[in-house]
């Protein structure tokens, strides 16, 4: 009951403050969100083990958020990434000088590293700008955590009731189908809410289909995350968040829908 308790205390806060955030203020978004990258890449350089190059890890990854914080709000050129295209030349020049058995897993796990925990996650920044105009709306980045956290919450507490068929057992053997079409079920019928009641932010179908593309990609990330623990034999990314586990326990899902989400908006409802 006590890590019930815990566990759901420490998911209001994040509910609250990852929300606040996006809503309150451009600045705000950039301030918790670099710090989220940062640590993401932290726990992930620990994890892996892979731990030479973790600061500099580190600091190019939360590098790159501001830089395309930036750049989408038309604070800054392209330019604006030419320290950082420097910085991915010194983690390839960096492994010459370590004493290291494994060379290029060093620069293997530090490069995807960056593509993972910082990549992805920078494309909020062209989520919450607008393409066109660099006005900054909060909308498209709140749904697409809203969906997370309906998608997560309502697959946990469907198949702790009723799973029985396991979804890929090998990697995540808690994880069942019937959980995933509770989640996909509930979600889709939430994102039908929202299209009635706010029609100006885009067409009534938008919603349906981003709700789809959230539940699928959220999903798949929780069990490419899982694969990776798996491998290196590990249960939580991290111990920050008590009752969750890491920071990228809780953002494994978000990182891989939205990528997605941002082709999608981009290409069918601001053009």
């Amino acid at each position: 009951m006590k890590d019930i308790s815990i566990r759901s205390l420490t998911g209001i806060i994040c509910v609250l403050a990852i929300s606040g955030s996006i809503y309150f203020h451009p600045y705000a978004f950039l301030s918790l969100f670099t710090v989220i990258t940062g640590l993401g890449l932290w726990e992930f350089h620990t994890f892996t083990g892979y731990r030479k190059m973790r600061l500099l890890g580190m600091f190019g990854g939360m590098y790159l958020f501001v830089a395309s914080f930036l750049y989408a709000a038309g604070h800054a050129g392209s330019v604006i990434f030419l320290p950082y295209i420097l910085l991915l030349q010194l983690i390839l020049l960096r492994v010459l000088y370590l004493k290291t058995k494994n060379p290029v897993g060093e620069w293997a796990f530090t490069l995807f590293a960056q593509l993972y925990c910082a990549g992805f996650l920078s494309l909020l920044n062209f989520i919450v700008f607008d393409s066109h105009t660099s006005e900054y709306s909060p909308y498209y980045a709140l749904l697409v955590f809203v969906f997370v956290w309906l998608n997560d919450t309502s697959a946990y507490l469907i198949g702790t009731l009723f799973g029985r068929h396991k979804m890929f057992a090998r990697i995540s053997p808690l994880k069942s189908w019937e959980g995933f079409a509770g989640g996909f079920i509930v979600t889709l019928a939430v994102s039908l809410l929202p299209a009635r009641m706010f029609p100006d932010l885009m067409a009534a179908y938008h919603w349906p289909v981003l709700a789809m593309i959230v539940v699928l990609f959220a999903t798949w990330g929780d069990l490419v995350e899982s694969l990776m623990k798996r491998n290196f034999h590990v249960k939580d990314s991290g111990t920050l968040l008590p009752g969750h586990g890491g920071i990228l326990d809780r953002m494994d899902s978000v990182i891989m829908a939205v990528p997605v989400v941002y082709i999608y908006i981009e290409c069918f409802i601001r053009n």
